[in-house]
């Protein structure tokens, strides 16, 4: 899974000034330490060994897929596109999740949603977000399992990875994220009295806030490193933003604020993480525009009206879909060339 590429500059040179997927892949891996160090600080090891055994799924099935198609398996495997797919699979779920679940998810990331279609660059879907999609889908109780902010080595952990917990202990073990507890407040209940009552455990919500924050600044880092540009973030932001006000307006004693949405999901790493993929993102600067407007939306139009809080993942799904189409009408046409239907 890769990044997106350097942007052309029109000059003859231009291909090798462009940085290779290696060193793009290492970038990108550089720019999630803000978010993993926080996120392991407040949720403890659970947050590393999800990352390790992704990568390390990630790259075995790689490789082994690799094998039956007799391709070069070191050449694939330096590019660093298994490791960050299992880091960004990884980080998204929740914290000490068991290794089979971890493993099933590398399967539809590495397998079937890359090397299917061909490996690197031919992937229509985010690997990591298929690979999250089918979890959340598949198996809802162990995705939900969120414990609250805790020590750095919580006492099941080991238990907790190697599944033998029984679920009924992980679920006395968990809290509701945020955007979880707020989606599934009582009808009854007014905004302000469900804040009032703190419904979350102590510094869940500054917790988030933060994480949130450390992901921002990663995304920056990508940005001033222009391994990514600012197109897709912005647009995806914007668009949030503003029907997040406008259903916050329409109904502030039952709808979500701005803020809220922003800084306690996972907003600011899909808008700079996932969504930027170049392989599965649209290329043009309007198609990446209207890419990223669109997955905004529906992140709030799902997290409004649908069953899932968070949503990132299947908004982003659902616009790779709209990629062919986006890159189709938004590529401008080559001066002096016909217009459709004849006209220059």
């Amino acid at each position: 899974m890769s990044m997106m590429q350097a942007s052309q500059t029109g000059s003859g040179n231009t291909a090798a000034k462009r940085p290779s997927t290696a060193n793009i892949m290492r970038w990108v891996i550089i720019a999630t330490l803000p978010g993993i160090v926080t996120m392991s600080y407040f949720f403890g090891l659970g947050v590393l060994s999800n990352m390790l055994l992704a990568a390390a799924f990630g790259m075995a099935f790689e490789a082994a897929i690799l094998r039956l198609r007799k391709r070069p398996i070191c050449v694939t495997l330096n590019d660093s596109s298994a490791l960050l797919t299992g880091i960004l699979l990884g980080v998204s779920l929740p914290p000490a999740s068991p290794w089979w679940l971890i493993g099933v998810g590398m399967v539809a990331a590495i397998i079937v949603a890359k090397q299917l279609y061909g490996g690197l660059g031919h992937n229509p879907f985010n690997p990591a977000m298929v690979g999250y999609a089918l979890l959340l889908v598949s198996f809802p109780t162990y995705m939900t399992l969120w414990a609250p902010p805790q020590g750095a080595v919580p006492s099941d952990l080991w238990a907790q990875i190697s599944g033998s917990l029984p679920t009924a202990q992980l679920d006395s073990l968990s809290g509701a994220t945020p955007l979880d507890a707020f989606k599934h407040k009582s009808e009854a209940m007014l905004a302000s009295e469900f804040w009032a009552a703190q419904p979350l455990p102590s510094g869940t919500l500054a917790a988030w806030r933060l994480i949130a924050i450390a992901w921002l600044a990663g995304g920056l880092l990508l940005l001033v490193k222009r391994i990514i540009s600012w197109h897709i973030p912005v647009a995806m932001l914007s668009s949030m933003m503003l029907l997040a006000t406008l259903f916050y307006l329409n109904n502030p004693s039952h709808a979500g604020s701005p803020l809220l949405h922003l800084v306690t999901g996972a907003t600011l790493f899909g808008a700079f993480f996932i969504a930027t993929d170049p392989v599965s993102a649209a290329t043009s600067r309007r198609g990446k525009l209207i890419y990223g407007a669109g997955i905004g939306a529906l992140i709030m139009i799902i997290r409004s009206v649908g069953g899932y809080p968070d949503a990132v993942a299947f908004a982003v799904l659902l616009m790779n879909l709209c990629v062919p189409l986006l890159d189709l009408y938004s590529v401008p046409r080559p001066t002096g060339h016909a217009a459709r239907g004849g006209r220059r």
